[in-house]
């Protein structure tokens, strides 16, 4: 999570750096176009109350006085907009959602997204490739189609002396 003591963004280079929750240590994870875009809508709804600075948190309260946003006000926010919507997304909602898109995406190493989660093993992060159903389902009917199609293709006699193959394909709808 974004700290409450050190943060900040890097939109030149894509980088947000973040306080690890185990290590505490800073690290820099590359973040989306759009995370930028709403990042600077919100630094430019806040104006002059918040400070400015490459190593100062990201995130301020809207309370008086200013101070950073905590994991625990963080939480409290989405509470209260749950409430608001109706739902029930949290924060860790929000990051489990984040891991499954990056774990479902074929040129995205899964080293990658270990290391963007923090994860220290590897196995921690092979939780996020559990397929859903209707992605199963999809995949292996796609599989037996492509199958039957090469099956066919594969036994497909060849035209009879004296017919024209385009004829042939004309008529029955090719094979």
């Amino acid at each position: 999570m974004l700290s409450a003591r050190q943060g900040g963004a890097d939109p030149g280079r894509q980088l947000i750096a973040v306080v690890r929750k185990g290590s505490r240590e800073l690290q820099e994870l590359p973040a989306s176009p759009d995370a930028f875009v709403w990042l600077r809508l919100y630094q430019l709804e806040m104006g002059e109350l918040i400070p400015k600075g490459k190593r100062l948190p990201l995130w301020w309260t809207l309370r008086r006085p200013i101070r950073p946003l905590t994991y625990h006000a963080a939480h409290r926010m989405f509470e209260l907009v749950n409430a608001a919507a109706g739902s029930t997304a949290t924060s860790h909602a929000l990051r489990h959602t984040a891991a499954y898109r990056m774990a479902e995406d074929p040129g995205l190493p899964l080293t990658d997204v270990q290391f963007v989660l923090g994860h220290a093993q590897l196995t921690t992060t092979q939780i996020y490739l559990t397929p859903r159903k209707e992605d199963v389902i999809r995949r292996v009917l796609a599989h037996h189609a492509e199958q039957t199609q090469q099956a066919a293709a594969r036994t497909a006699p060849p035209p009879a002396s004296g017919y024209r193959p385009d004829s042939l394909n004309v008529l029955f709808g090719g094979r």
